[in-house]
C-alpha cells in the first residue's frame, strides 16, 4: 500500500543471456514489461552494432506491410483486429515472414502496374469511342456528301484531338482552321477525373501535319485517327467497341484478384505487424547489450523494480526453456550511486490523476507522491469553482457513459485526439461531475436557481397578517426585513444556502463573503497539508537538518499568521449571530493592523480579551521564524563541513580511516558556502512571500465560482425568460427552439469553456500552490521495454 504514496523502489542489475537464449529472454521480459535497458555502447554507432542487419530486415518488412496496409485502406476493405496477442517469431522464422511479404508486395505491384496498363488502354478506347461519335455527328450537321473527299483532292485532310489544356484548341484553331467543339468529356484515370476538350483539326500537306503533331505535343494532346467515309467509321466503332467489351472483362477479373489478395491480407496484416515489430524492438533492445566473446554471452543492465525481481527472473528461466538452452541467464543486483528513474504504478482509475502530477514534472526518486491526494483534492478544488447542482449532473451523466462504453471506445482505436485526451480523463470527469453536484446543493445552485427543498428558515407569517402584507407588498415593492426580530429567522437552514437568498437584494453580498472566506479557509488548510508532507520527505530521506530548520520554522511561520486567520474566521462565525451581527468587527482591519502593530483604532473592537498580546506574539515569533529558515541552515553545514575535513586531515595511527559520525557521512566532501547562501535565501524569501501570494491565489476559488453563477443567472435571464414571457400559443412553441439555443449556450459556455477554466486553474493550485510546498519534480520516468504499445496499435511510439 505504500507504492500507492511514494514512488516504487528500484533497483539495477545485471543480466547474462546465453547467446542462444538472448532472443527469447528479451522477448519474455517485454512481454513482462517490468525492466528498463540502459545502454551499454552509447559510443558505438548505431550502423556498427552487432544486429543492425536484423533491425533492417526487420525495417524493410515493416516498409512492406505499410504498402499492403496502404493497399487495403486505398480498396476501403475493413482491416480485422481481434486483439490477438501472438507470439513473437524465432529467429528462423524471420526467412518465411520475409518470403510471404515479398510474395504480396510483388503479386501486388504486378497486379497494380497491369490494370494500369490496362485501364489506360481503356482510357484511350473510350476516347476514341467518344471521338467518332462526336465526329459522325459533325459531319451528319454539315452533310457533307459521300465520296467528297476522294473526288476532291484540294480539300483538306483532318483529324482529331483530345486535350486538357482549353487554349490548345484555340491555338490550332488559329493554325489551320480547325473546327473547334465546345464539348465537356471527363475521363477518370487513378480515381482522378480529368476534364478534356475535344476539337477536329482540318490540315492541308505534310508540313502542316508536322506543325499540327508539334503543336499537340507541346499542349499535351492526344492524337487520334479518324477514317473519311461513314462506313469506315463504323467499322472503326464498331472494332473500338468490342475491345473496350474486351477490356472491361478483364479489369473485373483482374479487380477481383486484387480484391481477394487484400482481404486475404487484411485478415492477417495487424497480426503480421506485431510480430515483425516484436522483432524489431528485440533486436534493438540486444543491440544496447555487451558482447562478451570469451564467454559466448550478453550483458545487460536493467532498471526494475525491487517488488518484481521474482516476476523477472521467472521470466528469464522461461525465455531459456524456450529457446532450449541449458545454461540458466543470470540476474545479478548492482550497487550503485546513480539516481534511479521513479515508477509509479498506476491503474485505469488512477492513471489520469498521476498524467497531471507528471505534467509538471516526474517526482524525484522515492519521495511523496501528489496523486493520491490530488484524486481527491482536484476535483474538489473544480467543483468549488463549477459548483451547480444541473451542470454537475450532466457532467456526470457524460462521465458515466464514457466508462461503461470504455470497452467499446477503446476497441474502435479513434483517431480523434481530442476526444482520446477526454477519454483518457473520463474518471477525473466523473469525480469532477460527482464534486459538482455536491458543491451545488450546497450552494443551492440549479442552473442559478435554488432548490426548495426543506422550505426556508426566513419567514414574516408572525409579523403581519395576510390583509397588512399584501397592502404593504403593493406600496412598497423592496423590503429589507432585521433578522434579529423575533419569529423572522427560523433558525439555520437544514443542508446549504437557504432558497431564499435567490430572490433577496443582498444576494451577492452575502455570496461573496462566504465564499472569500471558504476559499481562504480551503487554501490554507491544503498549504499546511502540503509543508506537513514535506515532513514525511525529510523524515524517510533521513534529514533531520531539513526537519528542525526547515518544517518546524515553515509550519510556525504560517500557522502564526495564516493559521490564526483561519482560527478568527470560525471564532466570529460562532461568537457572533443574527442579534449581535450588527457589532461584529471587520476581520480585514484586524489582520491588516496586527502586521502594523497597529491598535490605536477603537471603532473595530477586539474580537476577545488578550488579543492584543497574542497578535503582536504571533508576529513576533513568524519573524524570527525568516532567521531560523535563512541562517541556521547555511551555518550547521559549514560547520559540520569543516568538522568532517578536519577529521579526514588529523593524523591517525590506525591502519584505516576514522569512522565518521553517522550525521557527518552525509555531508558531501565539496561545499560551497556561498552557493548554499544564496539557495537558502532564494528558498526562504519564496516560502516568505509565498505564503501570502499563494493565500491570495485561493481566492479565485471565490471569483471563478461568482463567475460562473453570474453567466448561468445572465444565461437563464436572457434566454429562457424570454420563451416563459410570451404567454401564448406562439410563445408555447418558441419555447422549444428557445430551450434548444438554452442547451446548446449551456453546453458549450458552461460546461466546456466554463469547465475548461476551472479545470486550468484547479490545476495552477496543485501545481503551484499545493505541490511547491514538498514536491521537487526532478526526477526521470521509469520507461520499461513492454510490447504494451505495440499491441495497443501505437506502433510508431
Amino acid at each position: 500500500m505504500g507504492e500507492l504514496f511514494r514512488s516504487e523502489e528500484m533497483t539495477l542489475a545485471q543480466l547474462f543471456l546465453q547467446s542462444e537464449a538472448a532472443y527469447c529472454c528479451v522477448s519474455e521480459l517485454g512481454e513482462l514489461g517490468k525492466v528498463q535497458f540502459r545502454d551499454l555502447n552509447p559510443d558505438v554507432n548505431v550502423f556498427h552494432r552487432k544486429f543492425v542487419n536484423e533491425v533492417r530486415r526487420c525495417e524493410e518488412m515493416d516498409r512492406k506491410l505499410r504498402f499492403v496496409e496502404k493497399e487495403i485502406k486505398k480498396a476501403n476493405i475493413p482491416i480485422m483486429d481481434t486483439g490477438e496477442n501472438p507470439e513473437v517469431p524465432f529467429p528462423r522464422d524471420m526467412i518465411d515472414l520475409e518470403a510471404n511479404f515479398e510474395k504480396i508486395e510483388n503479386e501486388l505491384k504486378e497486379i497494380n502496374t497491369n490494370q494500369e496498363a490496362l485501364k489506360r488502354n481503356f482510357l484511350e478506347l473510350t476516347e476514341l469511342k467518344f471521338i467518332l461519335r462526336k465526329t459522325q455527328q459533325f459531319f451528319d450537321e454539315v452533310r457533307i456528301p459521300v465520296g467528297f473527299f476522294e473526288s476532291t483532292s484540294t480539300v483538306p485532310k483532318f483529324g482529331a484531338a483530345v486535350s486538357t489544356v482549353p487554349s490548345g484548341s484555340e491555338f490550332l484553331w488559329c493554325t489551320c482552321r480547325g473546327i473547334k467543339m465546345e464539348l465537356n468529356f471527363s475521363s477518370a484515370f487513378k480515381g482522378d477525373y480529368v476534364h478534356k476538350s475535344v476539337f477536329i483539326i482540318f490540315f492541308q500537306g505534310d508540313q502542316l501535319k508536322n506543325r499540327v503533331k508539334k503543336i499537340c505535343e507541346g499542349f499535351r494532346a492526344s492524337l487520334y485517327p479518324c477514317p473519311e467515309t461513314p462506313q469506315e467509321r463504323k467499322e472503326m466503332a464498331s472494332g473500338v467497341n468490342t475491345r473496350i467489351d474486351d477490356l472491361q472483362m478483364v479489369l473485373n477479373q483482374t479487380e477481383d484478384h486484387r480484391q481477394r489478395v487484400l482481404q486475404a491480407a487484411a485478415k492477417n496484416i495487424r497480426v503480421w505487424f506485431i510480430k515483425v515489430r516484436k522483432m524489431k524492438a528485440i533486436y534493438h533492445t540486444l543491440n544496447l547489450c555487451n558482447i562478451d566473446v570469451t564467454q559466448k554471452c550478453l550483458i545487460a543492465e536493467v532498471w526494475c523494480p525491487v517488488a518484481d525481481l521474482d516476476s523477472i527472473q521467472f521470466a528469464l528461466r522461461r525465455g531459456t526453456e524456450h529457446s532450449g538452452s541449458t545454461v540458466p541467464s543470470i540476474l545479478n543486483r548492482m550497487q550503485t550511486n546513480q539516481t534511479p528513474p521513479t515508477y509509479n504504478k498506476t491503474n485505469k482509475f488512477t492513471s489520469g490523476f498521476q498524467n497531471i502530477v507528471d505534467a509538471y514534472g516526474i517526482g524525484t526518486y522515492r519521495e511523496i507522491n501528489p496523486a493520491p491526494y490530488t484524486i481527491i483534492t482536484f476535483p474538489f478544488l473544480f467543483a468549488v469553482m463549477f459548483g451547480d447542482f444541473g451542470h454537475g449532473i450532466l457532467m456526470t451523466l457524460i462521465a458515466v457513459w464514457m466508462v461503461v462504453r470504455e470497452s467499446r471506445i477503446l476497441s474502435q482505436k479513434s483517431d480523434n485526439e481530442m476526444f482520446n485526451m477526454v477519454f483518457s480523463g473520463r474518471y477525473i470527469i466523473l469525480l469532477m461531475g460527482l464534486f459538482s453536484t455536491y458543491t451545488g446543493l450546497i450552494y443551492n445552485d440549479c442552473f442559478s436557481k435554488s432548490l426548495n427543498m426543506f422550505g426556508s428558515s426566513w419567514s414574516v407569517r408572525p409579523m403581519f397578517n395576510k390583509a397588512n402584507w399584501d397592502a404593504l407588498l403593493e406600496t412598497t415593492p423592496l423590503l429589507q426585513l432585521d433578522p434579529a426580530i423575533p419569529g423572522v429567522f427560523g433558525g439555520p437552514y437544514p443542508f446549504g444556502i437557504d432558497p431564499i437568498w435567490n430572490i433577496a437584494s443582498n444576494k451577492l453580498a452575502f455570496l461573496n463573503s462566504f465564499k472569500m472566506k471558504m476559499s481562504v479557509i480551503l487554501g490554507i488548510f491544503q498549504m499546511l497539508f502540503g509543508v506537513a508532507l514535506s515532513l514525511l520527505n525529510h523524515i524517510y530521506f533521513k534529514k533531520p537538518l531539513n526537519i528542525y530548520l526547515g518544517f518546524i520554522p515553515e509550519m510556525i511561520f504560517m500557522s502564526s499568521l495564516f493559521g490564526y486567520l483561519v482560527i478568527l474566521i470560525f471564532y466570529k462565525w460562532t461568537a457572533y449571530d443574527a442579534h449581535t451581527s450588527k457589532e461584529a468587527p471587520s476581520l480585514l482591519i484586524h489582520f491588516i493592523n496586527m502586521f502594523l502593530f497597529s491598535y490605536e483604532d477603537t471603532s473595530n473592537k477586539m474580537l476577545y480579551s488578550g488579543q492584543k498580546g497574542l497578535q503582536c506574539f504571533l508576529v513576533v515569533v513568524a519573524l524570527l521564524c525568516v532567521p531560523w529558515m535563512l541562517v541556521a541552515k547555511p551555518l550547521v553545514l559549514r560547520q559540520q563541513y569543516l568538522r568532517r575535513k578536519h577529521l579526514q586531515q588529523s593524523p591517525c595511527p590506525c591502519a584505516h580511516p576514522p569512522m565518521l559520525p553517522a550525521p557527518l557521512s552525509s555531508v558531501p566532501l565539496q561545499f560551497d558556502f556561498g552557493d548554499t547562501v544564496v539557495y537558502q535565501a532564494i528558498h526562504t524569501i519564496e516560502y516568505c512571500l509565498g505564503c501570502i501570494s499563494n493565500t491570495a491565489s485561493y481566492l479565485r476559488l471565490w471569483a471563478l465560482s461568482l463567475a460562473h453563477a453570474q453567466l448561468s443567472e445572465v444565461l437563464w435571464t436572457m434566454v429562457i425568460h424570454i420563451g416563459l414571457s410570451v404567454r401564448s400559443l406562439g410563445g408555447g412553441l418558441g419555447l422549444f427552439f428557445i430551450f434548444a439555443a438554452f442547451a446548446t449556450l449551456t453546453v458549450a459556455i458552461l460546461l466546456v469553456m466554463e469547465g475548461l477554466s476551472a479545470f486550468l486553474h484547479a490545476l495552477r493550485l496543485h501545481w503551484i500552490e499545493f505541490q511547491n510546498k514538498f514536491y521537487t519534480g526532478t526526477g526521470f520516468k521509469f520507461l520499461p521495454f513492454s510490447f504494451d504499445i505495440i499491441r495497443e496499435g501505437r506502433f510508431d511510439d
